[in-house]
């Protein structure tokens, strides 16, 4: 019966291992087509390919029910289509990534480097406040210094604070963590992505110098 038992519990780490580079995968699949959509398309090419990049996502979480990463990249990718698009059905896409967000931080708080807590604390800053939205500074700044607790050296969290801090006002401020985002250290496989990250960044910084 041990041995029994001792095979069951191998195979069943077998299986789960097997899942999971295969989400591993999936992740990666939606980040480099993200990368693609969000950098090098605009126009009607743009909303048709986040249109098909959102189906993706959200039969990722169907599939993947108890994992936070595939919410994460969902509220990513309809955030990015929000801010891309415009228009009445914007907001109904920055609550709806919103909704994912808070649904992967209470499966694990800590998925993809604090990307939860990058994600939740640009959408407060960006989003219209009430009575048109949900938007609220006091929460943004929370998330985005929760998130570089988590990842202090990652180029998103240092760059949406940066941006946010100039934002309100404080371009010496917002140059401290936008130029520890320009020398974050390069993410392997997300080269498309730090390129077009790192031209946002060269133009916020010459925003916040041009302010002081």
């Amino acid at each position: 019966m041990k041995l029994k038992s001792l095979i069951t519990a191998c195979l069943l780490m077998c299986v789960s291992a097997v899942a999971t580079a295969a989400l591993e995968d999936d992740i990666l699949d939606l980040q480099h087509r993200w990368a693609s959509i969000n950098y090098t398309l605009s126009g009607d090419d743009q909303a048709s390919a986040f249109t098909a990049l959102t189906a993706a996502a959200r039969k990722l979480v169907a599939d993947n029910p108890g994992r936070a990463e595939p919410r994460v990249w969902l509220a990513i990718i309809l955030s990015s289509d929000a801010g891309a698009s415009g228009g009445l059905s914007a907001l109904r896409k920055v609550k709806e990534a919103r909704t994912q967000l808070e649904q992967a931080e209470r499966i694990d708080p800590a998925a993809l480097n604090g990307s939860i807590y990058t994600t939740l604390g640009s959408l407060y800053y960006q989003v219209p406040g009430w009575p048109i939205g949900f938007g609220n500074d006091t929460r943004a700044e929370r998330y985005l210094r929760k998130a570089l607790a988590l990842n202090p050296d990652g180029i998103d969290p240092n760059y949406f604070l940066g941006d946010y801090l100039l934002k309100k006002g404080k371009p010496s401020e917002a140059i401290h963590y936008l130029e520890k985002a320009q020398a974050a250290t390069p993410r392997p496989g997300r080269q498309l992505a730090d390129k077009g990250r790192h031209e946002e960044i060269a133009r916020k910084l010459l925003q916040a110098r041009s302010r002081l």
